[in-house]
């Protein structure tokens, strides 16, 4: 991925904006992470206004938005909905067609629906608005309760903050989660929030605020090779089971289980990017046990195997050709 456009259109969310920019934006090349080629665009250039008192110039028009790897849809006004710009759904259609990454923000994702490409697909959006999406395109399957939802090349967040994270995620898949981690602490914000945790939790939040589980997810991502259970956990925080598990879903929007399974995973992305460790190795320090696992886990969540992560992200050659080989001892069929 080496060309982005984000397209804005009259009554933008300067907030959605702004960390479409700040993800694929900034020139961060003095972290050693390549920038892309980033441009802003617009059916009609010139001031865009956004959906507060003020407006952008935009000097590019959507032709450049035909030539990119990644398209980012930015949300729209409610009242424009049902009426999007026709230019706008071609140029996300053709990006659809080509195989470009396509990224919508919260309610850009109705951009994306008027456009047809997510028919027969899930995604989600804002989970204020999913309802209305469910109405207004019945061929969808909207999914309101995830922060982001990737089909595909075909990406959709919800509301404000979880832009953010299915832009680190898209980039964890492009530059390797070793680089991500370096533009996510650029930004001060966490690298490893899952599109699957919840985006809300409907319940107040817990009246003692000052027992922090911080203590407990660092201990588990310092144990994370061992088998850790909610027993464990809890005694840790000096809490029940019970209110252990209740409290971890308030706080992370995840079950313990689900949350250290994918602290495991992108430990692993770390290890095969920075190491040249045999898969054995990597999967004892990463808690999962057997290479076997490891594979499965990698297959399921990033629809890799860890060798073709490896190769991807730049380990040493005679590492990848050790994985490679033992793969292929795993693939062939029994005579």
């Amino acid at each position: 991925m080496k060309t982005v456009a984000v397209i804005v259109q009259e009554g933008f969310a300067p907030f959605e904006f702004g960390l479409a920019c700040e993800a694929f934006g900034l020139d961060r090349s003095d972290d050693g992470i390549p920038n892309f080629d980033f441009r802003i665009v617009t059916p009609e250039p010139g001031a865009v206004r956004a959906n507060l008192a003020f407006s952008i110039n935009v000097e590019h028009d959507l032709a450049f938005a035909d030539e990119a790897d990644l398209v980012v849809v930015t949300p729209i006004p409610r009242r424009a909905w049902g009426s999007v710009d026709r230019r706008v759904i071609d140029v996300v259609r053709r990006a659809a067609d080509r195989g470009a990454w396509v990224l919508s923000v919260c309610s850009g994702s109705f951009v994306m629906a008027a456009a047809g490409v997510l028919d027969g697909r899930r995604a989600t959006t804002h989970w204020k608005y999913a309802a209305t999406m469910k109405a207004m395109y019945p061929s969808i399957d909207v999914d309101p309760d995830v922060l982001y939802v990737q089909d595909g090349h075909l990406i959709t967040s919800a509301g404000t903050a979880a832009g953010l994270d299915a832009c680190l995620h898209l980039l964890r898949q492009e530059l390797g989660a070793e680089m991500t981690n370096k533009i996510a602490r650029r930004m001060v914000v966490p690298p490893q929030r899952d599109g699957g945790q919840a985006q809300f939790i409907d319940r107040p939040l817990p009246e003692v605020q000052s027992l922090s589980l911080t203590p407990v997810t660092d201990w588990m991502l310092e144990n994370i090779r061992l088998e850790l259970t909610v027993d464990q956990l809890a005694a840790k925080a000096h809490m029940s089971p019970r209110t252990f598990a209740r409290r971890f879903k308030a706080d992370f929007g995840a079950t313990p289980a689900a949350w250290l399974a994918r602290q495991r995973i992108i430990h692993a992305q770390r290890l095969l990017e920075k190491t040249d460790l045999g898969l054995d190795r990597i999967a004892y320090e990463s808690g999962f046990g057997s290479a076997a696992v490891l594979r499965q886990n990698f297959a399921r969540v990033l629809g890799i195997t860890p060798t073709a992560y490896r190769a991807r992200f730049c380990c040493t050659a005679p590492a990848a050709a050790t994985d490679a080989a033992a793969e292929a001892s795993v693939l062939e069929p029994v005579a």
